[in-house]
């Protein structure tokens, strides 16, 4: 992302080249193959369908590795800034905030943080949406995979 005024509306990352042409073309080939082991139905014709599948999940599984490597980092970023910035009776709820918590709250600027870890605390289901929908001073994120 380039824009510097990220927000709840905007803060999605699309990377063209992979959400675009990469995974679409995964698609095409795999309903292409699909449809050649329906019509044709001889060995090479389902082995280029299971070669489709594959690529197919390789293009997901890259995405899905990048994105829960890059949330451990994030954990770890965000336990130790809330570590840092939060009052002394909070610091001790650090380690009990789930993962997708963490990886909302690192929108809040460090004023607003606080405010929404004794939310988490006080309704664990709150959804990451709903944490990031209540941010007001929005630290952008560039970073995202």
């Amino acid at each position: 992302m380039s824009s510097n005024n990220q927000n709840f509306g905007n803060h999605a990352r699309f990377v063209p080249g992979y959400h675009f042409v990469t995974v679409l073309l995964a698609i095409v080939y795999l309903v292409w193959a699909i449809y050649r082991a329906l019509t044709i139905r001889d060995a090479a014709t389902h082995f280029e369908l299971v070669g489709a599948l594959a690529l197919v999940g390789t293009a997901l599984y890259a995405r899905v590795f990048a994105l829960q490597a890059q949330n451990r980092v994030i954990r770890l970023e965000e336990q130790m800034r809330l570590a840092r910035i939060l009052p002394t009776d909070l610091q001790a709820s650090i380690s009990s905030i789930h993962p997708a918590h963490l990886i909302a709250i690192r929108f809040a600027s460090d004023a607003e943080a606080s405010e929404l870890v004794r939310q988490v605390i006080a309704n664990p289901a709150m959804t990451g949406k709903e944490i990031k929908s209540q941010i007001k001073a929005w630290r952008a994120d560039h970073y995202r995979v």
